[in-house]
């Protein structure tokens, strides 16, 4: 049974953007009333990633629904082994090229490589599928939303080998400083999740430190990485000021400068609502 979700914080006094939730693990009264409590947290925009195929088809439907949603649609890293082997990859890529191109759908993701459950066996067709979903970003011109578990030298080599679309982004950034610098050299953004509030997580911190402001967005993965003090709750979008004030006090940065700023580059890859 889900524990009781938190209580709202404080406000944000300039709007900001989740830039990575799943409202499809919601049902569709609390998708209404998230997306209520999140506008009233100053969080009045989501980007909503779908990546499965039920998720996928969900997600472009509920673009036509709720116009406070752009999306995402991919095939996850970890689903990628099963559809191989069951011999489904090639249909379901082709389903989410198809749903890839509503106009409301920004993103191809999220997508990558994600070597936590992942044995030997399944890295190959991970590759291949991360491989496919890059070169469908830069045929639709979207933006790339990666998945790094476990496998930072290996999304980052991919992408030197293919060559990453024009904007790509790192969902919950996992990695320290010294890879924070590499993406960012390589024009890559960085988005930070409610793990930057984590009391293990100064190597986050460090590279949230290390990254140019303007190349820095904020997301939840709810229901997931709630940030602290309600660590192991559910997460959603109205949460995202716990984060971002973590944020701000990690830099040294005004609040709302610091909001504005992650406003505009979160417009800036994604384009207008």
């Amino acid at each position: 049974m889900r524990s009781a979700r938190p209580p709202a914080p404080e406000p944000l006094a300039v709007p900001v953007v989740d830039n990575h939730t799943h409202l499809d693990s919601e049902t569709d009264e609390d998708v209404e009333a998230l997306l209520a409590a999140a506008t009233a947290a100053g969080v009045p925009r989501s980007v909503q990633i779908g990546c499965d195929l039920d998720a996928a088809r969900w997600t472009v439907a509920a673009l036509d629904r709720h116009p406070q949603l752009l999306g995402g649609v991919a095939l996850h890293p970890n689903e990628v082994p099963g559809l191989v082997a069951a011999g489904e990859f090639d249909a379901a890529f082709a389903e989410i090229a198809e749903l890839a191109r509503h106009p409301r759908v920004r993103v191809v993701g999220e997508t990558g490589l994600d070597y936590f459950r992942t044995g030997p066996d399944g890295a190959g067709v991970q590759q291949e599928s991360f491989r496919a979903h890059v070169q469908l970003a830069k045929d639709l011109g979207l933006a790339l939303q990666i998945h790094d578990r476990d496998a930072h030298e290996d999304v980052l080599a991919l992408l030197r080998e293919v060559g990453a679309p024009e904007r790509t982004v790192f969902h919950c950034f996992s990695g320290d400083a010294a890879m924070a610098r590499e993406c960012v050299e390589a024009g890559y953004y960085l988005s930070f999740a409610g793990t930057v509030t984590f009391k293990n997580a100064e190597p986050l911190r460090e590279a949230l430190r290390a990254a140019p402001r303007d190349r820095v967005m904020v997301e939840t993965d709810a229901p997931y990485l709630t940030p602290t003090p309600h660590r192991g709750r559910p997460n959603a979008g109205y949460l995202v000021p716990l984060t971002v004030r973590s944020m701000a006090a990690t830099l040294g940065a005004d609040l709302d400068e610091l909001c504005a700023t992650i406003a505009a580059t979160t417009e800036a890859v994604y384009g207008p609502w």
